[in-house]
């Protein structure tokens, strides 16, 4: 008997120590981060911040150049910027001129902090470039908005996926893992676009805005654009755009109309009240993600929220 209670104090002790070991363990499957250990990671634009942080996850910790309500095309950086852009150990930007092209601000910025290439990484690598058109009619200037095309989304995760790795191999797996989670999502909704699409009647797959952004989405989706001007770089809203849009509308009849969130309604107030075509009551994003806690304020809901607005719009 004595030995039967000397074996059971023994155990008991025993269960003791293992469980104090463990309430010491913060777990075998889990990695804890050091803030000093992560990647000082520069994005551009709120929308590559996005997709930045769902790939990296815990292993990223992102600084944003521009932010919500700016426009990317012309940015000036800040002194926090350039402080932020030398300590950065790597920087993604969006290509396809949107923050200026050769001899933009991003340029200007990179070299003026001595920033290595080799930790430069253009998102869009690998997209084929759509072109706008010059008052000749000529085809010059690319237009950088390709990222409103899902499909094209697949192409940056893969870009920014590849670059996290490069610059960080041992966690390489999980940063695959993550990746891998948001290629599925991105496929479904590229899946769910040629759904919806498919949809709206033939004769209504006129998409009418105020600046010629959704050019990638409407040739990949066949959709025929409408547009006030090309690219809000430039004037924006003339007597001759306004009438050569209405024009359009008069020969084309959309169901409807839409705005953007980062542009003057104005303009297309004027085109609405003289083809006689409504305005669609919500808003479409183009350039920008939506700010925290907005319904669009991550890419996918982005994404999400376009083509609920769209359907809704051409199936009035």
């Amino acid at each position: 008997m004595r030995n039967f209670i000397k074996l059971i104090t023994v155990a008991f002790l025993a269960v003791i120590v293992l469980a104090a070991c463990g309430g010491n363990d913060t777990s075998s499957n889990e990695k804890e981060i050091n803030n000093d250990e992560k990647l000082k990671v520069i994005t551009t634009f709120t929308l590559l911040e996005d997709i930045v942080k769902q790939i990296g996850g815990e292993y990223v910790e992102t600084y944003n150049l521009v932010p919500v309500g700016t426009d990317p095309h012309e940015y000036e950086p800040l002194p926090q910027d350039i402080k932020e852009t030398e300590d950065a150990d790597v920087l993604f930007f969006n290509g396809l001129n949107l923050e200026g092209g050769d001899g933009g601000w991003f340029t200007k910025l990179t070299e003026s902090t001595g920033q290595d290439d080799a930790i430069i990484y253009e998102v869009s690598a690998g997209v084929e470039p759509m072109y706008l058109s010059s008052e000749d009619g000529t085809e010059e200037e690319v237009n950088p908005h390709s990222f409103l095309d899902p499909n094209v989304g697949m192409i940056m995760a893969d870009n920014i996926k590849e670059a996290l790795i490069e610059v960080s191999p041992e966690n390489k797996e999980e940063i695959e893992e993550n990746a891998q989670a948001y290629q599925t999502t991105l496929e479904e909704m590229d899946e769910q676009y040629k759904t919806r699409f498919a949809e709206i009647p033939k004769e209504d797959h006129i998409l009418v805005t105020s600046e010629r952004a959704y050019q990638y989405m409407a040739d990949r989706y066949d959709l025929k654009e409408g547009f006030i001007w090309e690219v809000d770089t430039e004037e924006n809203g003339s007597p001759e755009q306004i009438t050569t849009l209405v024009e359009f509308i008069k020969e084309e009849n959309p169901p409807v109309l839409f705005v953007e969130s980062n542009v003057d309604s104005r303009p297309m107030e004027t085109v609405s009240n003289e083809s006689g075509v409504d305005i669609f009551e919500d808003k479409l994003y183009s350039d920008e993600i939506g700010a925290l806690g907005e319904e669009a304020d991550t890419y996918i809901k982005y994404l999400q929220y376009n083509i609920d607005k769209i359907h809704a719009g051409l199936t009035r």
